[in-house]
């Protein structure tokens, strides 16, 4: 099945900047619209990204409290 989408030029020339040189256009408007999605899993393991980043949350809810 296909479907057209109506952009301007200008639009189209922008996603032409960003789209991969091996994408079709199906493959980059699915990559563009999962982006953002969500962490992937496991994506701070081996690291203390996920220790910082509760310590960073903790400071921020306390400074709210005084």
């Amino acid at each position: 099945m296909s479907t057209s989408i109506r952009v301007s030029d200008e639009t189209k020339e922008k996603l032409v900047r960003l789209m991969r040189e091996d994408e079709s256009w199906d493959e980059f408007l699915d990559r563009l619209a999962n982006q953002g999605s969500g962490m992937t899993a496991g994506a701070w393991k081996g690291t203390d990204k996920a220790e910082t980043a509760r310590e960073a949350i903790k400071r921020s809810r306390e400074s709210f409290q005084q």
